[in-house]
């Protein structure tokens, strides 16, 4: 299946296990499901991968469907009771979520303890975590990114999705751009910054990212759209909470026919 028409299904996927609940957070699971396309659907056997912005577990759902490792029957429990798919992730329920997630600024500090774990073992397999550019506010986030660093963690892969806006106002006005290649340059991480919706670009640098063993954490910082693919939600706050009507369930698969040509 071509890239362009994967994005479209699970966008389509996101949108039918939401609707019918009434759940919520679909414009951080539309800006991030193509990284995770990226990096979920392309890792190494014995590879890890931490979705740190939980709230995002949706995107998460519809991809472990698509691999065969959620059924069709369960994807359909999602949100309801005694389901296994809860609105964040929980832990020990399938083998790809290794964490409950969506407390967040989590996700760095265990996957920079995985990869040291790695390290410590001679074990080559690499430690991924995506995170959103909010939880770079987290000063969780910062003690996991100083280990990294002082430990030479160059098999810790984290991604940043910045859409840039975060719970309750854009990025730059919360505390700051903290999700800056600059900060986590000068931290002393490996960084690139690129498209995140751009899935054979992320494939390539993130290639060129880890064939640098330079004892450097990498940090591949994502721009994003929030909503991307559903036109009357990308760029909007109010996303990150609303549920979906009737109206705006059709006009967003119309949206999602017309970008992705499914």
């Amino acid at each position: 299946m071509e890239h362009s028409q994967l994005q479209g299904k699970l966008r389509k996927k996101i949108l039918d296990i939401n609707y019918p609940v009434g759940g919520g957070h679909l414009g951080c699971a539309l800006s991030c499901i193509d990284i995770m396309i990226s990096i979920v659907l392309h890792k190494a056997a014995g590879d890890t991968f931490i979705l740190s912005k939980g709230h995002a577990g949706s995107a998460m759902y519809a991809l472990l469907n698509e691999t065969g490792e959620i059924t069709d029957e369960v994807l359909k429990t999602f949100y309801k009771n005694a389901t296994t798919l809860s609105a964040h992730p929980a832990a020990l329920k399938y083998p790809s979520i290794p964490f409950a997630t969506g407390s967040l600024g989590h996700g760095l500090p265990l996957a920079a303890g995985i990869a040291k774990a790695n390290k410590l073992k001679a074990n080559t397999a690499t430690s991924y975590v995506l995170m959103s550019d909010g939880e770079t506010n987290e000063g969780t986030s910062w003690e996991g990114a100083h280990f990294a660093v002082a430990n030479k963690l160059d098999n810790l892969f984290v991604i940043i999705d910045k859409n840039g806006l975060q719970g309750f106002g854009n990025l730059t006005d919360v505390l700051g751009d903290t999700a800056s290649a600059k900060v986590w340059e000068a931290m002393g991480f490996d960084v690139v910054e690129a498209d995140g919706h751009d899935i054979p670009n992320i494939l390539a640098l993130k290639n060129e990212l880890l064939n640098r063993k330079n004892g450097k954490p990498k940090l591949f910082i994502a721009n994003t759209v929030k909503g991307k693919g559903i036109a009357y939600m990308e760029n909007k706050l109010e996303w990150h909470y609303l549920s979906m009507n009737e109206a705006q369930y059709n006009e967003a698969l119309k949206s999602i026919e017309t970008t992705y040509g499914i």
